[in-house]
């Protein structure tokens, strides 16, 4: 795979129609969105929204434009929104090489589009939720579970396996588990069901902005490169951490990366838009554990069938919407007075009553040991992340702390890893590093974010590896690429 030998033949569903999404100016507010991006000299962003009045009026005088290529219904519905980018040329589209000329109806009117003519599609691919959306709004559009229910026809499953489990007689298909890919054909699917099923565009017009762990190995990099070009034979595709974007999202391109999701903690430091993998940590104990964990501490605390047949779900919404992180857990745990406790009605009629619960259950991302895990806490993972980097780069970094992920949500939490690294640099003797955290309010969505916001720049065509480089080059070219 990869090279110019033989290529596995595409398996893309037929391009869906196209229609003009909503107004992004109204929907959306340019202004706000981009006004925190701290840019470098000379470096230019181009905003991707619909145009002023006089702009359609001229477009809408001049006659409509007919675009190359076919245009078919697709089985998952009537035509979708697929956006545009205005101001580099009506009818735009992505190609290689050469620019292609577009002729209007009427043959009087031809423009020349630019490189690259089509917003692209960002993905933020996590262990429990993928987002998916264009580059240029704040907001993904799709935000669906990584995990899938298929049916288990083919072969049976063995008890285990790896990327599965038995749920109802079905196959649930895990693609990804503590930030790693581990069934490349279930995120396949998963991909052909964002992208064709979800956003409605033909992933062969579309440049794929992807994410990727920050500690996932090379070899993860070139299967995803393999996965675009030659199953989903996207036109051009970009690979990035999650880590570099959730610092891009806001407006840096240097800073410590503390990220928190549904599957893995990390801490990584970003200096000048690169990752720094020597200096990179990892904590397996996120949000999909504390869940667990909850359900254990209630039955513990309740031994109710209700309890133990509460869904999966249902657990997630009570950590969400009660559960917090303790300033002082030893002296809240042994001090009854201190709880804070609340008693919730779920749907199905059952109550649940929590006391201790409430902060006990998010506190193993600092105390790992709770759940029998010899890693430190995250809060000690960021020191030492900030302490394997060059002294000279210490204080920097330490100016930029970005929270990133869901399980950061809790309240307390960015309180509380403030504190606990504070005091980690002093106990240490690096009393000069006064760490400050970036706290941003939808910081459970900034990795997608901020891959929506570099994707935008105007001179990041550049960092795309075309399918044409892919074919000359194979996937190894994704090191050089990317790095």
């Amino acid at each position: 795979m990869g090279n110019n030998s033989s290529h596995k033949r595409t398996k893309v569903s037929k391009q869906v129609g196209k229609e003009r999404p909503p107004d992004m100016d109204k929907a959306l507010g340019k202004q706000q969105f981009f006004s925190h991006f701290r840019q470098k000299p000379g470096t230019k962003i181009l905003l991707l929204f619909s145009a002023d009045k006089r702009q359609q009026q001229a477009e809408a005088a001049a006659g409509p434009v007919v675009r190359p290529g076919r245009r078919s219904e697709d089985s998952v519905g009537s035509p979708a929104a697929a956006p545009r980018m205005r101001g580099a040329g009506d009818g735009a589209e992505w190609h290689e090489g050469a620019p292609q000329k577009v002729a209007s109806v009427s043959g009087r009117r031809r423009v020349r589009p630019p490189s690259l003519g089509r917003i692209a599609v960002v993905v933020d691919q996590g262990s429990g939720f993928t987002k998916a959306g264009f580059a240029g709004e704040n907001q993904p559009r799709l935000v669906l579970k990584s995990s899938s229910l298929v049916p288990s026809w083919d072969q049976p499953v063995l008890p285990g396996a790896l990327g599965c489990e038995l749920v109802g007689g079905m196959e649930r298909a895990h693609p990804i588990k503590h930030g790693m890919v581990v069934d490349w054909e279930a995120l396949e699917g998963l991909w052909e069901r964002l992208l064709v099923g979800g956003l409605r565009v033909c992933p062969e017009q579309w440049p794929v902005l992807v994410s990727d762990s920050p500690s996932a190995p090379p070899s993860s990099r070139e299967r995803i490169a393999e996965l675009l070009f030659e199953d989903l034979a996207v036109p051009a595709c970009h690979v990035a951490s999650t880590a570099l974007l959730a610092v891009c999202s806001t407006g840096a391109f240097s800073g410590l990366a503390v990220e928190a999701g549904a599957g893995v903690c990390h801490a990584t430091p970003i200096y000048a838009g690169h990752s720094w993998h020597e200096a990179t940590f990892r904590l397996e104990v996120a949000g999909t554990t504390l869940s667990r964990y909850l359900r254990d501490l209630l039955v513990a605390a309740c031994p109710d069938l209700l309890l133990q047949t509460l869904p999966r779900k249902a657990i997630t919404q009570l950590k969400k919407r009660c559960c917090y992180v303790s300033l002082d857990f030893e002296g809240d745990l042994h001090n009854p007075a201190r709880h804070h406790p609340a008693s919730i009605c779920l749907g199905n009629g059952c109550s649940v009553y929590l006391s201790s619960e409430r902060f006990r259950c998010p506190e193993p991302i600092f105390q790992p040991a709770l759940l029998g895990h010899m890693e430190p806490g995250l809060s000690t993972l960021a020191f030492w992340a900030l302490r394997k980097v060059p002294e000279t780069l210490r204080k920097r970094l330490a100016d930029t702390v970005v929270l990133a992920g869901g399980s950061t949500l809790f309240p307390g939490f960015t309180e509380r890893l403030e504190m606990e690294l504070l005091a980690q640099c002093q106990k240490h003797g690096y009393g000069a590093l006064q760490p400050h955290l970036v706290v941003k309010p939808g910081r459970g969505t900034a990795v997608w974010t901020g891959g929506s916001m570099v994707a935008s720049l105007h001179n990041f065509p550049r960092q795309w590896m075309t399918r044409a480089m892919y074919h000359e080059c194979g996937s190894r070219l994704v090191h050089e690429v990317f790095n």
